[in-house]
């Protein structure tokens, strides 16, 4: 059976990856630094293999890579580390070439495209980002297409817009989902009536599963886009509908954002991407149905009841935002 390796599997949609290779009975290797963080994620999955590395390594990245077939690269970063984008990439990519790896599908975001030219975004965009976090994640692009093109290892590209769904911390709808059940005021930034759309994790595994068995998927850039069009306050208005009462909104316009960033490491980092809640990239995703037909969306709706229905059960343990 074909080993598929989840490198920097403990995130959300490394979590929902392996939830959609579990529902097919599929063994699976989940990559990362903390045995601790991976067994709590993983620990209880027969189909899942627990292997840690130090990517700095090279007889480490090695290791965790040899006997795989089909790697899955979801690892993020610090908001303020994004120049680490493009090494972790190389390592990466080092030790698989070494080991015989055939594949690897990363999964990236809108932000090498830069400022939107177009109404809706196709892949065949041009990528020109004026952001350092751009610039970096286009690097890492690069880097995976490259080795692609030289025939090294077989190579696509899923790019994600924001993401939201259960159990997610690393969301920019978190602390609307968290006031709407406390009955607290949610911290937002803004403009929040501004055009957006969300993917709700759980949507995302079974994309990338199919993607990795297409052969027709390789060398090539595919886009995942939200279910429609909405915005942070439609979604906030959505949560005070299903909770049965208002949910009160505390918004940070950019100047407010760039004060907030002399205290707080995020905040500073999150200033040169505010370009995003005033220029929203929205994702054309009909080339990745023409590949795979039928693409499952959860309506905005569900995807909220899901997130509301989770965080009454569930500690609410937010964190800063990786991509």
């Amino acid at each position: 059976m074909t080993k598929i390796a989840l490198l920097g599997a403990a995130g959300a949609i490394g979590r929902s990856v392996a939830a959609s290779l579990r529902a097919q009975g599929r063994a699976y290797r989940v990559i990362g630094r903390s045995r601790a963080a991976l067994a709590e994620s993983f620990g209880h999955d027969p189909l899942a293999e627990i292997v840690t590395w130090n990517p700095d390594e090279p007889a480490s990245v090695r290791a965790a890579l040899r006997g795989v077939d089909t790697m899955v690269y979801l690892i993020g970063v610090n908001y303020w580390q994004f120049d680490l984008h493009p090494k972790l990439m190389r390592q990466a990519l080092d030790g698989a070439i070494a080991e015989g790896v055939a594949r690897c599908l990363l999964i990236g975001t809108v932000y090498p495209y830069g400022l939107p030219r177009t109404a809706r975004v196709r892949e065949d965009h041009p990528r020109e980002p004026h952001t350092f976090k751009g610039r970096m994640r286009l690097e890492q692009e690069q880097l995976l297409m490259a080795a692609h093109a030289a025939g090294q290892i077989k190579a696509t590209v899923l790019r994600l817009p924001d993401f939201y769904g259960p159990g997610v911390e690393k969301s920019f709808l978190q602390d609307a989902f968290s006031a709407a059940v406390k009955g607290t005021t949610a911290n937002l930034v803004g403009p929040i009536d501004t055009p957006h759309e969300f993917v709700y994790v759980p949507d995302v595994g079974p994309v990338v599963t199919r993607l990795i068995d297409q052969p027709g998927a390789y060398g090539h850039v595919w886009h995942l886009a939200g279910a429609g069009v909405t915005s942070q306050q439609r979604m906030v208005e959505e949560m005070g509908r299903q909770t049965g009462h208002k949910v009160k909104t505390r918004v940070a316009g950019p100047w407010l954002v760039k004060m907030m960033g002399w205290f707080q490491p995020f905040m500073r980092e999150l200033v040169e991407m505010h370009y995003l809640q005033t220029h929203p990239v929205l994702l054309d995703d009909s080339a990745l149905t023409a590949l795979l037909g039928t693409v499952h969306k959860t309506p905005y709706e569900a995807g909220i009841r899901a997130c509301l229905a989770a965080l009454q059960t569930t500690p609410d343990r937010s964190a800063a935002l990786t991509a």
